[in-house]
């Protein structure tokens, strides 16, 4: 197990004596040059003004620095250092993009606000993930309203699917996510973990501000495409028209987009103008990583740290299965308290393993009946817990979850925890069929010609693989129903048919001509 460290501490007392020591470092180095004349010719340098009554930042000009004495720095107000209480405060405090204001705003203002059980279910939600989103948007230097783009993605919910198969409460798209190097195998979904899929969004966000150049473009094209808004971009400037947000052409869905943040930014900044009430989120860390050495089942690591297994899977909701792979996820996320809760009960563990499922992979395509019997599962079990459908066979190299045995000592590798997936193929259905031996034909024969294996024909026939029939035999087969079809003789209405039918001119071929030119036609 890999220790865990804890950020330090807030100190306000620290920096107030560091601000104090830096301000009088600062006015003895202003006394020392008190006594350097200005060149001649140029104008005594503006400073930031610190007399009473003057703006902040306000720059004024002085002429020669005078020295200050002990009683004046005594004097000096002291800026305040205690952070924000509330993430609420501090979240506000980072707003930095332009407000939109239109009538789209306004409506979706009165949609949130007449809806506080909505807004308190999105807000309790997100605050087991606002404070981590938030440092890392001030790290980057990026506006803190993004922070508040998953109440409009998926109201925070980090399982929400999309119809469009967005998923996560940063909703990517499976291409968009493979892209941000977000993995998605059979046991995980990196779309949905908190960390890595923050990571994502924010470079996202990024990369799409520094194309665009603007906020508001940036969350267009996040919703809509890049692509999408580049070329809606190009038309307006082709046109001679405005290329900002409120110019472009979009989707209704993209055109409510920024106005939908716009409003829950508005509601944050003032809730008592809207008569909403934001719950307490205070500015402190919900959870922490943790390392794991050992596959663990996810009730098992729940258990150990002492949480209820709906807050662990929320915290931790790329987990597809119910075991967490070491070599794949090999942090875990827990509320800060329980973090060493997890690590002393982890390293006291003595009921044997951590682990009651690992990963089985087919050696060649089988059904799940032949599967199960591989790994000693039932097969309702089998499928239920892989999620194989009736009908379907398991294509070689598929990844199974079954049971752990006692003798597994080796945990699941880096390899099939990065890769693994499920591959099936639909069961070729097969009926009995007869079909006369022609002369000199054997089992080989008669094989090659279905493209049947020879064992099968001997099996079916009982008979070796080496022997012969005579003309005319009846030979069993099960075969395909498409081939099938083809291996039984024409009734004998469809003779007289295609005898009436043999030599007229056929029509498919300018029937199929004419389809092409209607097609031609509607393209034009």
């Amino acid at each position: 197990m890999m220790p865990y460290t804890r950020r330090a501490p807030w100190s306000p007392l620290f920096f107030l004596g560091q601000l104090r020591c830096a301000a009088l470092l600062a006015l003895m180095a202003a006394a020392m040059l008190a006594g350097c004349a200005t060149p001649p010719g140029m104008p005594d340098d503006p400073v930031l003004s610190t007399a009473p009554g003057a703006s902040p930042g306000e720059k004024i000009s002085h002429g020669p620095l005078r020295a200050i004495t002990p009683g004046q720095i005594r004097s000096l107000p002291i800026v305040s250092t205690e952070p924000p209480k509330e993430l609420w405060d501090r979240i506000r405090q980072g707003f930095a993009m332009p407000d939109l204001k239109n009538e789209l705003v306004t409506d979706r203002e009165q949609w949130y606000a007449s809806r506080p059980d909505y807004i308190q279910r999105m807000t309790e939600r997100s605050s087991k993930y606002l404070f981590h989103i938030v440092e890392e948007l001030e790290r980057r230097q990026m506006p803190t309203e993004l922070a508040l783009l998953p109440f409009i993605e998926s109201a925070f919910n980090p399982q929400a699917v999309s119809s469009a198969k967005a998923a996560g409460m940063w909703q990517f798209m499976p291409a968009t996510g493979k892209y941000f190097s977000l993995k998605q195998n059979d046991f995980r979904d990196d779309r949905r973990d908190v960390l890595a899929s923050t990571r994502a969004a924010l470079d996202y966000l990024q990369k799409l501000h520094g194309m665009f150049g603007d906020w508001h473009l940036a969350l267009a094209a996040y919703n809509w495409g890049e692509g999408s808004v580049g070329r809606a971009i190009a038309r307006n400037q082709k046109a001679g028209l405005g290329t900002s947000y409120d110019e472009l052409n979009m989707p209704a869905e993209t055109r409510l987009y920024v106005p939908k943040l716009q409003a829950v930014k508005n509601i944050v900044a003032n809730p008592a103008g809207f008569q909403t009430e934001l719950p307490l989120i205070e500015n402190h860390a919900y959870f922490q990583q943790v390392q794991i050495t050992r596959d663990i089942d996810v009730a098992l690591a729940a258990r150990l740290a002492d949480v209820e297994i709906e807050v662990f899977k929320a915290l931790n909701p790329s987990a597809r299965r119910p075991v967490i792979l070491a070599a794949g996820t090999p942090q875990i996320l827990l509320p800060w308290d329980n973090a060493l809760v997890f690590q002393r009960n982890f390293d006291a563990y003595t009921q044997g393993q951590y682990a009651s499922w690992t990963a089985w992979t087919a050696p060649s395509t089988m059904n799940a009946a032949e599967a199960a019997r591989h790994t000693g599962m039932s097969e309702s079990d089998l499928r239920s817990m892989n999620n194989i459908p009736p009908r379907m066979l398991i294509k070689a190299g598929s990844t199974l979850l079954v049971p752990r045995s006692a003798q597994t000592g080796n945990d699941v590798s880096s390899h099939v925890a990065d890769n693994a997936q499920v591959l099936l193929a639909p069961e070729i259905t097969t009926r009995r069929t007869t079909v006369k031996a022609r002369k000199g034909e054997s089992v080989a024969s008669i094989a090659s010609r279905y493209g049947l294996a020879a064992a099968s024909v001997a099996g079916w026939n009982n008979v070796s693989t080496h022997a012969a029939f005579r003309p005319g035999h009846q030979v069993v087969l099960f075969l395909p129903l498409s081939a099938r079809l083809a291996a039984s003789p024409p009734a004998p209405a469809a003779k007289a048919a295609a005898k009436r039918e043999k030599g007229k001119p056929s029509i498919a071929p300018v029937r199929r001509s004419a389809e092409k030119a209607v097609v031609k036609s509607k393209r034009r």
